[in-house]
């Protein structure tokens, strides 16, 4: 299975380096040196990581073969992607892999339905799930202990307990019961976190799944 690890950035400095934008939980085994990466597009890669380290705050990756700033600059916009067992699971059990929690449904604690996880998005501030309600609208959820304490791999669930404001209860009900009677039979089910793919795979944060 292929999932997205990283993004790369801008050019730093004249010798080949490049920010990049972390999709992954695991980014000293995804992006550490030695790592094989495809990319999008695929015509660019793949590309082996020469070295590493973090400066500012930033990961800064050099390349095998990219020698100096053109060629960096050259790679900007790239998606990384890693290839990734799709029976591996994360050495945190309360870490999962995008791919692992992607389709699964996603509930309130007293089993109202919400929707449908469909993406894991890894923001820079914070990992947030993406959830397709059953009238076609999407709900971004802070992915947070506080407000996913729990996801049931073998249930196919995710139970959420947001804040006030953050998604109405009633309408998630509403939604889901005017849809059942639709009469045509389709509902909101299942369709997984510091490699986020593993995105892209990625890992989502401190709760988190992804590569």
């Amino acid at each position: 299975m292929q999932l997205v690890v990283g993004r790369i950035g801008r050019a730093h400095g004249i010798r080949g380096d490049v920010s990049v934008e972390v999709r992954t939980d695991e980014p000293e085994l995804r992006l550490g040196p030695g790592a094989v990466l495809f990319t999008d597009p695929a015509a660019i890669g793949p590309l082996t990581v020469e070295t590493g380290r973090v400066h500012s705050g930033r990961l800064l990756l050099r390349f095998a073969g990219v020698k100096d700033r053109t060629a960096a600059e050259a790679l900007r916009g790239t998606m990384l992607i890693a290839e990734v067992d799709p029976d591996e699971t994360p050495d945190d059990p309360d870490e999962y892999y995008d791919h692992q929690l992607i389709g699964l449904d996603v509930v309130l604690a007293d089993g109202t339905p919400v929707g449908e996880l469909t993406e894991v998005l890894h923001l820079p501030y914070q990992d947030l799930l993406t959830v397709q309600r059953p009238d076609g609208t999407e709900v971004l959820i802070p992915f947070v202990e506080q407000i996913v304490p729990t996801i049931d791999l073998d249930e196919q669930r995710v139970v959420i307990t947001p804040p006030p404001g953050l998604i109405d209860a009633a309408d998630a009900g509403a939604g889901a019961g005017a849809e059942e009677g639709s009469g045509d039979g389709s509902d909101a089910g299942p369709g997984a976190g510091p490699d986020a793919g593993e995105n892209g795979g990625s890992d989502a944060g401190e709760n988190g799944g992804g590569a």
